[in-house]
């Protein structure tokens, strides 16, 4: 629970300062997706901003209730209300935004790879390598005429890379 709290603060602190230094508006609302100590956390880091005026909510998934700063209340609106439901829709919208971008992020981590490494491997050959293989260890089991199939590997390019996989995989269990 404390990691997300720091995360909450992290993500509170890089968004709005950097709204700041680009002298970009600031939001009319700002949806918290948590209960009373995540509003608590971005709260306090509003406040180091000197952004304490922007408004500010969170929204608990459990039991869908709306926390505001300086009440401990939670407010509850009926589960058919349309306000909340716009509320989930834009938190559910928010959740598909970051997974889609951590998924790219891994994307791009998995292709910052040891393929990299190899002479005569571009980014189009390496990127058609791993959406057909999705990795460098299904690579690694794939057969010549497998490899062949990708687009730009003939059978010299597919032994080069089978070659400089399997020395790099041995050497890497030398280590």
């Amino acid at each position: 629970a404390q990691d997300d709290f720091a995360c909450m603060a992290e993500t509170v602190r890089r968004r709005y300062s950097r709204l700041q230094r680009e002298s970009r508006p600031m939001p009319d609302l700002i949806l918290i997706d948590g209960g009373k100590g995540q509003l608590g956390m971005a709260c306090r880091e509003l406040a180091k901003l000197g952004l304490e005026h922007v408004p500010v909510i969170g929204l608990a998934k459990e039991f869908e209730e709306i926390y505001r700063p300086g009440k401990n209340a939670p407010l509850r609106l009926d589960l058919d209300s349309g306000a909340l439901k716009l509320l989930q829709r834009v938190r559910d919208e928010s959740h598909r935004f970051a997974n889609t971008y951590n998924a790219q992020l891994r994307l791009k981590k998995i292709s910052e790879s040891i393929l990299d490494e190899l002479p005569g491997i571009g980014g189009s050959r390496k990127a058609a390598l791993l959406k057909k293989f999705g990795s460098v260890q299904q690579l690694r089991k794939a057969s010549l005429e497998d490899i062949q199939q990708v687009p730009g590997f003939g059978k010299k390019s597919a032994e080069a890379l089978k070659n400089f996989l399997g020395m790099r995989s041995k050497s890497a269990k030398s280590a």
